[in-house]
């Protein structure tokens, strides 16, 4: 799968180029992402510094890049809308206090119980997120529009065209970029290669009639702050209408709204009036221009301005949402992490800690919201760029982060003069090395429910999100588990005569096998004495209890005796209304635990 991934031990020279070329890659991705949030890019930015430094510095996981991350961001759109930045930046904070409660309680090591078919849906469906996350720049003239299902204004764009000189010059960078990362390694490895395409493509996009076609990180920058602006004006006009809109009406009003427009100039005075806001209540010093610029300033500590009294009813139903979508980025982020360090793992051939990641990862997120930024997790495009390009020990993700506040803060003109095709380029060379191609040749080799669980994984991962998709394929994968557990029970008659007969049971008893399990038996046309020898078997659970118990029941009412044998203490003594049928033999019998209340 990572045949492009180079195996060799780190240094500090090749840890500071790779966290060079991370961070080239993870700017214009945290500020795509806030796009999809609805927010501004400086909250990405600073979010993606106090996260990746953190966890850099302090985390299980040597190598592996974090930042604000997009399957954090897509769950917190809606919310924004209702609710406002103040409550996100609230729910950062409670995210990192669940992530810190998760680390600090061992629960890491739940990670090692995802099964391996859930393993490769993750990693191929996120090579397929990735992958379409970058289709995204292939658009242009993007606009507001109002979104009727999910009741809300969204964003819209067209595709180039074909044949157009900003189409054609993105292809061509983008396949330059794909061949220098992977023919430049073969001929010297002193530069990583995505770092080296970067660099070229920016060069041509500078110096060469290729500039008057070519998309810049600046352009997308300058896109995305206009479209929030404009969208803001359109939202805040239809609010103030809505209440008195009929119900039928309420679409065609909506539509109406945005058909009207906004022209520059309203845009523009939105932009300055925000801008004035933000210096009155003292979160910045100074107007920014409503430009492409990335410059930004060193974050200041701000207490989110949330209603604390939870007398207030609305107050609290306002809490119970910020916890609710607390609980489900802290689920979102460990389980990207996680699954993304197990990744490293596999790669590096080393083992991370997953309880110290996930302390490091709650701690980053909660500075960041104190600091207003984005919440964020582990990024496994950018980690893998970073061990692509020669990153393996702490300094790598420190010098991500340090190198993005350098640029933040000293020189935003180099990143905002980077051709957005290198990166597009850069990331499909990613998709290409996460995807796990592999699997593509396990059909009719592994069992169909595994393959099945690789394609429902990988769907629900593309089409819904991580956390869902990992569920549903450890459910899967347990229930296949627990089929296959109760095809295997089994009955073997050891000894029998007209007095007595003994029947042998193989296999586990639990709620999956019952059925099986009571069906292998005859009391009617039985001996008068029968045995159960539980030798080879387990009693897992209290269903297996109980159809030990309802099995000496029907040789009861049939008028026989009913001896089981090989039961561990705990299940004689759960099956006490068995009155004497329960024979004991303490030399012999096994000792485990039962998982039953009775006994907790």
């Amino acid at each position: 799968m990572f045949d492009i991934i180079l195996k060799h031990s780190g240094n500090l020279k090749n840890d500071i180029l790779a966290g060079l070329t991370a961070v080239l890659t993870l700017i214009p991705e945290a500020v795509a992402f806030t796009f999809v949030a609805g927010i501004d890019p400086m909250m990405g930015l600073y979010g993606s510094f106090f996260i990746g430094f953190i966890t850099a510095a302090f985390g299980g996981r040597p190598a592996m890049i974090s930042g604000a991350a997009g399957s954090m961001a897509v769950v917190t759109t809606a919310f924004i809308i209702m609710f406002g930045l103040e409550y996100l930046l609230a729910a950062v904070i409670l995210t990192g206090i669940l992530q810190v409660l998760f680390g600090a309680f061992k629960m890491g090591k739940f990670i090692r119980l995802l099964p391996h078919p859930v393993m490769l849906g993750f990693v191929n469906g996120l090579a397929i997120v990735i992958g379409m996350a970058q289709f995204g720049q292939f658009k242009e003239n993007t606009r507001v529009v109002y979104d009727k299902q999910n009741d809300m204004f969204t964003y819209a764009g067209d595709w180039m065209a074909l044949t157009s000189p900003a189409m054609l010059t993105m292809m061509g960078m983008i396949v330059l970029t794909m061949l220098i990362v992977h023919f430049l390694p073969k001929f010297t490895k002193a530069i990583p290669a995505p770092l080296a395409a970067i660099v070229v493509c920016t060069l041509l996009a500078t110096f060469t009639p290729l500039k008057d076609h070519s998309k810049r990180v600046s352009d997308v920058v300058l896109g995305q702050r206009t479209s929030m602006t404009e969208k803001e004006i359109i939202t805040d006009e239809f609010n103030a209408k809505k209440e008195t809109v009929l119900h039928r009406e309420y679409t065609a009003a909506a539509e109406a709204t945005v058909a009207k427009g906004v022209n520059e100039q309203e845009i523009q005075e939105r932009w300055d009036l925000n801008q004035t806001q933000l210096i009155a209540e003292g979160k910045k010093d100074e107007v920014d221009a409503l430009d492409g610029s990335l410059k930004g300033r060193l974050p200041s500590f701000h207490l989110p301005s949330i209603g604390w009294d939870m007398s207030n009813p609305e107050n609290r139903d306002k809490a119970v949402k910020v916890f609710i979508l607390a609980l489900i980025l802290a689920s979102v982020g460990l389980i990207e992490t996680l699954m993304t360090m197990s990744l490293i793992d596999e790669i590096t051939e080393t083992r991370g800690q997953g309880n110290r990641e996930s302390v490091a990862q709650g701690t980053g997120n909660i500075v960041s919201g104190f600091f207003g930024g984005m919440c964020g997790c582990a990024m496994i495009g950018q980690s893998v760029i970073c061990l692509n390009s020669g990153g393996r020990g702490r300094a790598s993700g420190i010098a991500t982060a340090i190198f993005m506040l350098i640029f933040i803060l000293f020189a935003p003109q180099l990143i905002e003069m980077i051709p957005v095709a290198s990166l597009i380029g850069v990331m499909f060379m990613v998709v290409i090395a996460t995807f796990e191609w592999s699997s593509l040749r396990l059909f009719g080799k592994i069992p169909k429910s595994e393959i099945l669980i690789i394609i429902i994984v990988s769907a629900v991962t593309v089409f819904l999100d991580l956390a869902v998709a990992v569920g549903i394929g450890i459910i899967i994968s347990a229930l296949i588990y627990a089929w296959n557990s109760a095809k295997e029970i089994k009955i073997k008659v050891t000894n029998e005569s007209e007095a007595e007969k003994t029947y042998s049971v193989s296999g586990n008893i639990f709620f999956g096998s019952i059925t099986s399990f009571k069906e292998l038996f005859d009391p009617n046309n039985d001996p008068q004495d029968v045995y159960i020898d539980f030798a080879d078997s387990k009693v897992c659970d209290h269903s297996g209890i109980e159809a030990v118990h309802g099995l000496s029941e029907r040789y009861k009412a049939a008028g026989k005796v009913l001896h089981l044998r090989h039961l561990s203490p705990e299940c004689a003594t759960l099956l006490k209304k068995a009155g004497d049928i329960v024979e004991v033999n303490i030399l012999e019998d096994p000792k485990y635990h039962v998982a039953d209340d009775a006994l907790a």
